[in-house]
Order: structure tokens, then sequence, then C-alpha cells
């Protein structure tokens, strides 16, 4: 596993291509935190992916 004991944050990973690169981070190993904007659907793929992912809610659109 290329990733093993490393951390991603990856922004509006709650769906789409970001949802997709976070299924693929876990797969190799990776920690992976989800960051978006909608809470509930965050919240879903944190759930989805495991223990290899955390949520946090934030909006990254005016940094």
């Amino acid at each position: 596993m290329r990733f093993n004991g490393r951390t991603v944050l990856i922004t509006g990973a709650a769906q789409g291509i970001g949802l997709a690169c976070a299924r693929a981070f876990a797969g190799e190993g990776a920690q992976v935190v989800i960051a978006d904007i909608d809470a509930e659907k965050g919240a879903a793929a944190a759930v989805e992916l495991g223990s290899a992912a955390r949520f946090l809610a934030c909006d990254v659109g005016d940094a």
C-alpha cells in the first residue's frame, strides 16, 4: 500500500471526483480527511470509507 501511514486532505470530497479520489487514496492505505461544505454528504462519505476517513465540514470557496 503506497500511502500507508500518510494522511490526505481532499476538498470537495463528498461527491464526484473528490469522492472518487478519497476512495482511491483510502484503497491505497491513506487516512483520508474529507473536507466539504455539504455536511450530510460528507458524513455519508466518511461512513462509506469507514475507519480510513474523517469528515471536516468547511467552506474553502473564499479562502
